[in-house]
């Protein structure tokens, strides 16, 4: 199924994104779109890990959920904090790496939009570039994820992560089954390939991630709960 638009109009999120930090995108949308269908109350504790504007874990709290919004990025945390305040919201930030920030912690609801470009480069990115490089698989942090999930979600908690095709569905689908998760699709997006993806289609042709005359890039959104 290919996402056109939202069932229904989610109100307008004020967003301030500086240098630095990743600004929301198509999968920011697709993954809010999903988000909005968690019938999420004044009772669920949602943890959204790889914040970066924090527009995300802004809608959970719109929502109604109690939002704890993590990032390695300083400057994301704080961007996070600032969209929360334009948006009359109030969030936790922990600095940290992913579920390392909460330790001990357990949630109804996590969220990520993580990294997941594959990349030439096998050096750690820098600047921007660490907002969506992710390894020569894009599976860097989708992997590291996938395996924690289980010790962050409560009994009844799921989980919801957005990521492309080019990093693997069926390995993601087939990670969180490993780790004794449900895991399906329950959204697409097919978008044309961006800057950064036009940039190294060469060397995505090469290592075999996307066909000579593929130029649409899909999108998904996977939810997972316990088995």
């Amino acid at each position: 199924m290919t996402v056109e638009a939202e069932p229904l109009a989610a109100p307008r999120l004020r967003c301030w994104v500086p240098r630095g930090v990743y600004a929301p995108q198509a999968d920011t949308r697709l993954l809010r779109r999903a988000i909005r269908r968690e019938g999420i109350t004044e009772r669920t504790d949602v943890l959204d890990l790889g914040t970066g504007s924090g527009m995300l874990a802004v809608e959970a709290a719109r929502l109604g959920g109690r939002v704890t919004a993590v990032d390695i990025s300083w400057r994301a945390l704080a961007t996070a904090r600032l969209n929360a305040l334009l948006n009359g919201q109030s969030l936790r930030v922990r600095h940290g790496d992913l579920a390392s920030a909460v330790p001990g912690r357990r949630f109804d609801l996590v969220i990520s939009n993580p990294p997941y470009v594959p990349a030439p480069d096998t050096a750690p990115p820098r600047g921007p570039a660490r907002a969506w490089d992710a390894g020569q698989d894009g599976r860097q942090l989708i992997d590291r994820i996938c395996d924690t999930a289980p010790t962050v979600l409560r009994p009844t908690g799921t989980l919801l992560i957005v990521h492309s095709h080019l990093s693997g569905i069926d390995p993601t689908l087939a990670r969180l089954e490993k780790a004794g998760l449900r895991a399906e699709v329950v959204d697409r997006a097919l978008l044309p390939y961006g800057p950064v993806l036009r940039s190294r289609l060469t060397w995505l042709r090469e290592q075999g991630l996307t066909a000579d005359r593929e130029t649409t890039e899909e999108l998904v959104v996977i939810r997972a709960e316990h088995a």
